[in-house]
């Protein structure tokens, strides 16, 4: 017989009588209350079909908690506030019944069998299971597309086709490939486009023939453009934030990206492209607005125990002297009060010191930072064009390390390649001054001469020229089950670009999401690659650390901390050197240039145990310090799976990176120079987290497993000769080991561990 696209209907008028006839034997009659609590439900027999989503289809739900965070109290008390509680339908109960077998009928399973029980669980509490015979599947046997060749490809077709031979004849997978091959043909041009589904079903062989005809019919354009709801904002404006305009092909991708540009602006807050189902081939569209304040003004305050009282103002116009320009104008002010707060109650304790900055109080002066950004959209009247200008300038400052003075601006023009796939060309200018003592700019920079530290100590412009592609064609933006992300970036700076640090640096970074064993099931590979290269300018080839590259952390290498993995230095405090010795047996002098041949594996607490400095450092006491590499390769595979109770997810990943510290030249160094990206500091490490997804985003916490072994790594300490600090390399290394190899077998174990909690997938 041959089933259209009805086909579901015509079921659930079958099933219906079917459902009718047999009475539900083993829903015992009991005597409990009319409307008794569903205390727990159980879906008996489930195995070819998502669990959950059968869940959600029927409406006999059970009782639960309302958050996995209230579980625990959930376990001790029946608190109504912490249940969202559900009670017994006996109507919806049998209509269940009917829902189940539809459900299964539209997945292929046409012969399934439901039967339900009601247990009594108290004299107002069931328990409900619904036990269910799948059957035997109705298998296609053969799926045929006839359509235009010139209009599609035979690559095209094959990936629009989601019904495959040898599957089960899932009507699901059938309207969604009919919905595909229709946008197809609207993104064409073809917005009256037919689709026509039919199969040929076999119910005694249990197989089925699927037949898809594409009839393209005629070609479509925008016709009149109708605007409606636009008060303040001037119909030029909403037009040119439209990507098509009367007489241009009436597309799909068109009027996607065209209620995208109105929602990005900011002016409205619906927009929505009607155009009425009419058989023509000129479409008019109706341009139904509501339009939101065009002011935006926010001041907000807070405390931490480092920057004591910080205060941040935000104003926004978006629609500046109208064109849809809009205007961002931010400043942020903390370390207010901190002369006063400095030590108090819970407030950090800022030590007064003269030997970074020559000013004793200078990190407790107020930390700012303002910048000003102004965007065109629409600019040059080209929807799929923007124009940013920016200005920015900041005092910045890491409590007895770092001052941070910048100040700059920036321009950047931005172009609409395709759907989500936006390329930018910008251009930044920064002077930039750092206040630092001698460990700062070895362990960020990678330089510890004094020649090279007061020159960059002095005034430096860091101009760089980038340009960015982007493509997101992923099914979802928080949690992706499908599709593809990817993002590819060029920099360069030198004389040229007014830069004193001149360099050239690329980059790429992907990830691609499969649906693997449901449809909440992922998985999800990322690959990231990219080297940068130093040139000659007035920084003597030394390469600024916000453009090395680091790996390590919640959105890299899971096994590592943040920015851990790679070339790294030990720096340890020069107290602990004071009754060390050196390579001989022999005292070492703490106090004087001699203080380099202390060996710091034999490094001992300042403070005396049993009147003697005779107890030695663990590697705690050591702080590894990330130098960054130029070149880095790194790779993640993680299988994403739904957990059964609440909104929770988990995954199982391995990470693993290569961060290589020498210089990358595909160019000039031919097929040889990549081997750098993989010559350095690498490692491969497993793990496994828990997901909540919450509105926001996925709340994720992951637990790396750091498989490294010790490594030897050069140690610097520090010594204040004339009131100033100095750094001083140690000629001994150190054999250190981040999981703390010197303690106990289970705490070596349990070190290995490292924890991260964020907001949003890794990738």
């Amino acid at each position: 017989m041959h089933l259209s696209r009805r086909l579901g209907r015509a079921a659930l008028v079958c099933l219906a009588g079917a459902v009718a006839a047999p009475s539900l034997a083993a829903q015992r009659p009991s005597a409990v209350a009319p409307t008794p609590e569903v205390r727990k439900l159980e879906l008996n027999g489930v195995d070819k079909v998502d669990a959950a989503e059968l869940e959600q289809s029927i409406a006999t739900t059970a009782t639960r908690c309302r958050s996995f965070l209230l579980a625990p109290l959930c376990r001790f008390t029946r608190f109504r506030a912490f249940e969202e509680r559900h009670y017994l339908d006996h109507k919806e109960l049998q209509r269940d019944v009917l829902r189940i077998r539809v459900f299964y009928f539209r997945h292929g399973y046409r012969e399934t069998q439901v039967d339900t029980a009601v247990t009594p669980l108290s004299e107002k509490a069931v328990a409900v299971r619904f036990d269910i015979v799948e059957g035997p599947p109705t298998i296609v046997t053969d799926v045929a597309v006839t359509y235009d060749s010139t209009l599609l490809s035979r690559r095209r077709v094959r990936s629009l086709t989601l019904l495959q031979r040898g599957e089960p004849l899932d009507l699901f997978q059938l309207d969604s490939m009919r919905l595909s091959f229709q946008n197809a043909l609207w993104d064409l041009g073809y917005a009256d486009a037919l689709v026509d589904t039919s199969s040929v079903v076999d119910p005694v062989a249990r197989t089925a023939q699927v037949l898809v005809r594409l009839v393209p019919n005629h070609l479509t354009t925008v016709g009149q453009i109708v605007i409606t709801g636009a008060e303040k904002v001037a119909p030029s404006v909403i037009l040119n934030s439209l990507s098509f305009k009367p007489g241009d092909l009436y597309r799909r991708s068109d009027v996607i990206q065209s209620q995208r540009n109105l929602y990005e602006s900011s002016l409205f807050r619906l927009a929505a492209l009607d155009v009425p189902q009419t058989f023509d081939s000129a479409k008019t569209v109706n341009v139904l607005l509501r339009e939101a304040p065009l002011h935006d003004a926010r001041l907000s305050f807070g405390f931490n125990t480092v920057d004591y009282i910080q205060t941040e103002a935000r104003y926004t116009a978006y629609n500046l002297l109208g064109g849809a320009r809009r205007l961002e104008l931010s400043g942020t002010l903390g370390n207010l009060f901190a002369s006063s707060m400095n030590g108090a109650g819970i407030f950090r304790k800022i030590p007064l010191d003269t030997t970074i900055t020559g000013n004793a109080d200078a990190f407790l002066q107020p930390t700012w930072q303002t910048s000003l950004t102004l965007t065109q959209p629409a600019f040059l009247q080209r929807p799929k064009n923007s124009l940013s200008l920016g200005a920015f300038a900041q005092r910045r400052a890491v409590p007895a390390v770092v001052i941070d003075r910048g100040y700059g601006g920036n321009v950047t023009f931005t172009r609409q390649l395709g759907l989500r796939a936006p390329a930018s060309l910008s251009y930044r200018f920064e002077v930039t001054r750092v206040e630092a003592g001698s460990p700062y700019y070895c362990v960020n920079f990678g330089v510890c001469d004094s020649t090279s530290i007061s020159a960059l100590s002095l005034h430096q412009r860091l101009s760089p020229v980038l340009l960015t592609l982007q493509s997101d064609r992923s099914d979802q933006p928080l949690a992706p089950t499908r599709g593809y992300r990817a993002r590819a970036e060029a920099e360069y700076a030198s004389q040229a670009t007014v830069s004193d640090y001149a360099y050239s640096r690329v980059s790429a970074d992907g990830a691609l999401y499969t649906r693997m064993g449901g449809r909440r099931n992922v998985l999800a590979t990322h690959l990231r690659i990219g080297f940068a290269r130093p040139g000659q300018g007035n920084t003597d080839g030394v390469l600024h650390p916000r453009k090395r590259f680091y790996a390590g952390g919640s959105q890299s290498v899971r096994g590592f901390g943040e920015n851990q993995l790679g070339p790294r230095i030990l720096t340890l405090p020069h107290g602990y050197l004071i009754h060390a010795v050196d390579a001989n047996g022999n005292p070492c002098d703490a106090f004087s240039d001699a203080i380099r041949f202390c060996d710091p594996n034999s490094a001992v607490d300042s403070v005396p145990e049993g009147g003697a400095f005779t107890k030695k450092i663990n590697d705690q006491q050591f702080t590894p310090r990330p130098l960054g590499g130029t070149s880095i390769l790194e790779g993640s595979v993680e299988y994403r799976f739904p957990l059964p109770f609440f909104s929770l997810g988990g995954a199982v990943f391995v990470d693993g990176a290569a961060v290589g510290e020498r210089v990358l030249d595909p160019l000039g160094g031919g097929l040889s120079s990549f081997a750098n990206l993989v010559h350095g500091k690498a490692a491969i490490t497993p793990g496994f987290g828990v997901r909540y997804y919450s509105p926001v985003g996925p709340i994720r916490i992951d637990l790396g497993i750091n498989t490294s072994q010790s490594e030897q790594l050069a140690v610097v300490t520090e010594l204040v000769k004339n009131g100033k600090r100095e750094l001083v390399p140690l000629d001994i290394p150190r054999r250190y080991s981040a999981t703390g190899s010197q303690t106990s077998a289970w705490r070596n174990a349990l070190n290995r561990l490292v924890l991260h909690l964020s907001i949003g997938q890794a990738y």
